[in-house]
């Protein structure tokens, strides 16, 4: 952590929220060595995570969160910085971008900003592609305490701002060890899909097969053309193929398995998705 204390109203608290991963955790926290305040939030983690997290951090919280949304929620409420940056365990903040983020929180009027977001599928960068549900170039994870709140849900919740959006910082980019291969990016799929299926489950609204069809196609299209997937050759296709399918296949998991992701669907498979 910096040793010259900024003025009060710049502090910056980094945050994680992490589970059993003290394998990448360790670089992380070394990576947020500029902060004003590291604080980890620990999810059910039965590995190493808390030891590395004490040893680095100076607030650790360990608990228990179905949802996605409350378990950061928990966090950013530990957070005492004017400002906070919100990083997950498997990205890294360059020391270039932590002089951009001080400039920003110097100078800005507003409530937050987005940073880019530099994509890796093992030691490959993947700029084109990101699309959807699986995956961003910019995330809006640079806010003021108090503006930011996630909603009750598994995966990807929606989020509830205070106040205004800034400039995007885009000098540099947060490294993000996305997935370490091809079977690594296919178990997230599985995971996030089985998630969104919960959450689909819970809100009584699965939509229907025909839509969610309709959703590959366009999500797949997006993915590999507007957003560029094509310039990155079979990756892109693949790319493009779990942002298209991500929709999809938790659809049929909610309607076909519902017993497994939480109970039975309330209003039936043609309801209109969310």
């Amino acid at each position: 952590m910096s040793g010259a204390a900024p003025q009060a109203a710049n502090r910056i608290s980094a945050l994680v929220v992490a589970h059993n991963e003290a394998e990448r955790l360790p670089e992380c926290l070394a990576a947020l060595g500029p902060a004003d305040e590291i604080v980890v939030v620990l999810d059910r983690s039965t590995d190493g995570s808390l030891a590395i997290a004490r040893a680095r951090a100076n607030r650790v919280i360990e608990g228990d969160w179905p949802l996605e949304g409350d378990r950061r929620n928990a966090g950013i409420a530990a957070c005492t910085g004017e400002w906070v940056l919100e990083v997950d365990a498997d990205e890294r903040v360059p020391p270039a971008l932590w002089a951009e983020i001080r400039r920003v929180c110097a100078s800005s009027a507003h409530a937050f900003h987005r940073v880019r977001i530099d994509n890796h599928v093992g030691g490959r960068l993947i700029r084109g592609g990101w699309a959807g549900s699986f995956g961003t170039t910019s995330k809006p994870i640079l806010f003021r305490r108090g503006a930011k709140r996630w909603r009750a849900q598994r995966v990807h919740p929606g989020l509830d701002w205070t106040g205004t959006e800034g400039e995007k910082i885009t000098a540099h980019g947060i490294h993000h060890a996305l997935d370490r291969d091809i079977s690594d990016m296919l178990r997230r799929l599985d995971r996030y899909s089985s998630a969104k299926a919960a959450d689909l489950l819970d809100s009584g609204k699965i939509g229907s097969l025909p839509d969610n069809l309709r959703r590959f196609v366009s999500r797949f299209f997006k993915s590999l053309v507007s957003r560029g997937g094509w310039r990155e050759g079979g990756w892109g296709v693949l790319l493009a193929f779990c942002t298209g399918l991500f929709p999809l296949l938790s659809h049929l998991k909610a309607r076909l398995e519902p017993e497994r992701h939480g109970g039975r669907p309330r209003g039936g498979d043609r309801q209109a998705g969310p």
